[in-house]
């Protein structure tokens, strides 16, 4: 029975006039205007990007990958191969592996500073992408204090006993963002000493 119910509210939910049908899968045009709006940025910043940060991130990026992996396999163990004699023809260039050992030295020491350009630039991002949290934060957290203080007199002018609940006052003081860091650099100073 209460089964029939609800598919009979949410029949007339459908049909209703002042409520229109939401398609599963379908975002909000606010939603999908903000993702577009990121993506733009991200393919700007992409763009802005200099040549060296391009090849710094293209480098990056393939050594991090299983082909990297592979053409090291094949490289050392043929170099392995020819210096042990295994490959006729060959003469052994490098008996002792000390030009080997020379090239993975150097080769570690590039890859390792692409590595760090390629975290810098992604640092710098998420630094970004941390402040525009922190100001959707704020501007939120000022958007629900003052509907709260309008919903309060609203139900105070109805009446409300509800409204007069002490801590709704503590929840509509503003939070001051300095206040709050000060505080929490107060407790790591704490635990550090």
């Amino acid at each position: 029975m209460t089964d029939i119910r609800s598919k009979d509210r949410t029949a007339r939910r459908q049909d209703s006039p002042s409520t229109p049908a939401v398609e599963p899968n379908v975002l909000a045009s606010v939603l999908e205007r903000n993702i577009d709006a990121l993506r733009e940025k991200r393919h700007e910043e992409e763009r802005k990007a200099g040549l060296q940060e391009r090849i710094a991130e293209a480098i990056t990026r393939f050594t991090g990958s299983m082909a990297f992996v592979y053409v090291h396999l094949v490289l050392v163990a043929g170099w392995v191969a020819a210096n042990l004699g295994l490959i006729p023809g060959v003469p052994a260039f490098d008996p002792t592996f000390v030009i080997l050992a020379t090239f993975a030295s150097v080769e570690a020491i590039f890859l390792s500073t692409f590595v760090l350009i390629s975290q810098n630039r992604a640092a710098a991002e998420a630094d970004r992408r941390s402040q525009l949290d922190l100001q959707t934060n704020l501007l939120s957290e000022h958007e629900i204090t003052r509907l709260l203080t309008l919903t309060r007199a609203i139900a105070e002018h109805l009446g409300i006993n509800e409204a007069r609940d002490p801590t709704l006052r503590e929840l509509e003081r503003h939070v001051a963002p300095e206040k709050v860091l000060d505080r929490l650099t107060e407790g790591e100073e704490g635990r550090s000493s």
